[in-house]
């Protein structure tokens, strides 16, 4: 399958930036931030192309298991409660703050994550290092000789990111924040990383991000291309962002993979070709990511949700559609996966489709989703048997939401 995954990236990176921005108020563009002043740094070290973008990658994604790691770390697994955890970072001073939010665990699920994409050059343990400092205080106890340079460049990049306001920095407090870098070389900072950001990054630098954006610059200077991917390589591709999707919430570990496997096999029984079975099951590995900007207040709320926060829920179908559209070249994906709660009556949302606007893949990717969430167990239900979860969709059938034909070939497919 040709896709550009550096799109897809970059669509990622905006919902990860608001699960962070949800929780602890990490202003936005943070992972794009970070990988703007990671490149500033790294290029200056004449890597090849790939290297350079395969390692910007990195920096835009080193965040990419936070919302796992406060649910671990905080919550035993079980969902953040976001207003109370935003209470609690309000109350932190800078340095607990840092602290914080440099935690081991989320540096180790990232790393274990990274390693899904299909990268060509060696990206190995850059964000499970990139909270370690140079003198061993860091969450894992590593000195800075024991830790990938590439992980340094990331961990002051990203420090720099949460403690400063980038986007409206004076040159005043640009200059402070120099003598700050220097003053933390060899103890916060590796000596290294810290020369090489007082040797490279000039205010210009930060004036040229104010007025043009992180990722209009690193689309400028590193313009990204389609690739072919084998059927593995997609598969791992979408068990990356199932995993982020999943780990947002305590009860659904497995379902965007599960609705992405029954979209694919029954694809393949209605002899869709190959490319387009591997798409169908992209699509849904992705359908849920509209969630990643849903509250997890309001996610997991174990009451009855008031009309306001219910009409948050069904939004995360659109916002689906608002994070994935802007990936070139994924236009049928898209669609399909954004439009997983639409019903054939037009009673679905968000858009309220009716049967004439919803093609077969939208049908088929409405089934799956459903027929996944009722053989799931919930906190407020029991997963359902097959039997019983064909008969509730035979039900749906008759009020005209969904495909009959459709429902009858998961009958005996499933």
């Amino acid at each position: 399958m040709k896709l550009n995954l550096t799109n897809l990236l970059y669509a990622l990176s905006d919902a990860l930036d608001m699960v962070e921005s949800d929780m602890i108020g990490v202003q936005s563009s943070h992972g794009k931030h970070v990988a703007y002043l990671s490149y500033l740094m790294r290029k200056r070290l004449g890597l090849v192309d790939s290297e350079l973008e395969d390692f910007t990658g990195c920096a835009l994604l080193h965040d990419n298991a936070f919302s796992e790691y406060a649910s671990e770390e905080f919550y035993g697994g079980s969902a953040v409660d976001t207003r109370e955890l935003r209470r609690r970072v309000e109350l932190l001073n800078e340095n607990d703050y840092i602290d914080f939010i440099s935690g081991s665990t989320h540096s180790i699920a990232g790393e274990e994550n990274i390693r899904l994409l299909p990268f060509s050059t060696d990206i190995r343990n850059i964000i499970l290092h990139h909270h370690e400092n140079a003198d061993g205080t860091g969450p894992m106890g590593r000195m800075s000789y024991e830790t990938n340079f590439k992980s340094q460049i990331v961990h002051l990049a990203d420090t720099i990111d949460v403690t400063t306001n980038i986007m409206t920095i004076s040159e005043k407090e640009f200059n402070r924040m120099r003598y700050f870098i220097h003053k933390k070389g060899g103890t916060f900072f590796s000596r290294k990383s810290a020369d090489l950001f007082l040797d490279t990054v000039t205010y210009d630098d930060i004036l040229y991000l104010q007025e043009y954006s992180a990722e209009v610059i690193l689309r400028r200077h590193m313009p990204s291309k389609e690739k072919n991917y084998s059927d593995e390589q997609i598969k791992n591709i979408a068990a990356f962002f199932a995993r982020i999707v999943d780990c947002k919430s305590s009860f659904v570990r497995n379902h965007s993979l599960g609705v992405a496997e029954k979209a694919e096999r029954m694809s393949r029984y209605y002899g869709f070709s190959s490319d387009k079975c591997i798409r169908m099951y992209l699509a849904g590995a992705l359908h849920d990511i509209g969630k990643l900007i849903i509250e997890n207040d309001i996610l997991e709320k174990p009451d009855k949700l008031t009309e306001n926060e219910f009409a948050r829920v069904k939004n995360h179908a659109y916002a689906t559609y608002q994070v994935l559209h802007k990936a070139e070249g994924l236009s049928d994906i898209t669609e399909w996966a954004s439009n997983h709660h639409e019903k054939l009556n037009g009673s679905g949302y968000p858009l309220g489709l009716t049967a004439d606007k919803l093609n077969f893949e939208s049908r088929i990717m409405t089934c799956s989703d459903i027929y996944q969430a009722l053989t799931e167990t919930r906190p407020y239900k029991n997963a359902m048997t097959h039997g019983q979860a064909i008969d509730v969709m035979r039900d749906m059938v008759r009020k005209n939401e969904i495909d009959g034909q459709i429902v009858e070939d998961m009958n005996k497919i499933l």
